[in-house]
């Protein structure tokens, strides 16, 4: 058994403590991963307040990191020692089920192993997160780390950004495409970088003017205040897809309003619950789909196409001893646009 040192749950509260936590021994188409770089989603969290179904005890967060390979297995020859790699939410699944055959692993019929607070498939412990100095895994869900990619800032592709890619791709989005991004944080920034490189023609939705500035700065060529009915009404009908990033209660009734015939609106913030009338998707025959991260035909896509045209997180990188912070200010939406934790001060 292998040790580290990570930043664990006590409760169910955002104080973390500083614990030296097990890693596995490695199997033979292992890697061991040094953590350099982990971001924070808001899902952790969730995590950390019990609110998505892991048990809190013990709970060490963190599913979007990249870093350097330190050891593999005897199988492994797709990395050496040295070379640097990403890793996202998921680290293991069946191999075998339709969804694992296409690459979509994300919908492993048999349930992926999640990054933290999964069931390993092999020896049933519990998984341990990115906030950690050390992560073990199968090589098939570690990933090339471009070059041209910031390891800091390229570590919210890994949750973010690959939640973002899969609904623009299923939704064909390219050149001629109009794609609004409802919410512009963590999830919304990128989704409006990656359709804007898609060629779309990108619009961000927000309560208030107060993000024009910064959605134009990210290539968007406007937004629309959703709380301005006249700006609702001049948008009737424009889009072809919706990213919606919003996580808390919203109405959805009149984002539907805004897609074009055979439009989508793709609800990827997870909000528990959204009131729905059947006729708002009746009329103008729209979509009304979702998504989880990504399998790893999708998440490789989308890393060399960010290396290509030099896309990443706009992110704030904090010390790993600062990860209280990051957490309560990410719970008061203080945070342009992705925290990243540095995990050297680990050691």
């Amino acid at each position: 058994m292998r040790t580290t040192t990570g930043w664990q749950i006590t409760g169910s509260t955002t104080t973390l403590q500083r614990a030296t936590i097990e890693r596995r021994d490695l199997r033979d188409d292992d890697l061991a991963v040094r953590v350099d770089y982990c971001g924070v989603c808001h899902s952790d969290l969730h995590a950390i307040h019990g609110l998505i179904g892991k048990a809190t005890d013990g709970l060490v967060p963190g599913h979007e990191f990249t870093g350097t390979v330190t050891a593999a297995g005897p199988a492994v020859n797709g990395f050496a020692v040295g070379d640097r790699v990403a890793v996202g939410t998921i680290v293991d699944s069946c191999g075998e089920c339709p969804m694992c055959q296409v690459g979509q692993e994300n919908f492993c019929y048999q349930g992926a192993t999640v990054t933290y607070g999964g069931t390993d498939r092999v020896d049933g412990t519990v998984t341990k997160g990115g906030y950690s100095r050390e992560y073990v895994l199968r090589e098939k869900f570690a990933y090339r780390l471009h070059d041209g990619l910031d390891p800091a800032a390229a570590a919210p592709l890994m949750c973010a950004g690959i939640t973002m890619w899969e609904p623009l791709r299923a939704a064909g989005i390219g050149a001629g495409s109009r794609v609004a991004v409802a919410g512009l944080g963590g999830l919304g920034h990128l989704g409006v970088k990656l359709a804007v490189a898609l060629g779309a023609e990108v619009t961000v939705l927000s309560r208030t003017p107060d993000k024009a500035a910064d959605a134009r700065a990210l290539g968007a060529s406007g937004l629309i205040v959703t709380t301005d009915d006249e700006q609702l009404k001049q948008a009737f009908g424009r889009f072809d897809l919706i990213l919606d990033t919003i996580s808390g209660p919203h109405d959805v009734a009149s984002l539907l309003g805004l897609l074009t015939l055979d439009g989508t609106l793709s609800v990827l913030g997870y909000p528990r619950e959204i009131p729905l009338n059947i006729m708002n998707l009746t009329f103008g025959r729209k979509s009304l789909s979702s998504s989880g991260t990504g399998g790893t035909r999708h998440t490789a896509e989308l890393l060399t196409f960010c290396a290509e045209r030099g896309i990443t997180a706009d992110i704030e990188l904090l010390p790993s001893s600062r990860v209280e912070e990051a957490l309560t200010r990410l719970g008061k939406g203080d945070v342009r646009y992705r925290f990243v934790l540095d995990l050297s001060d680990l050691g």
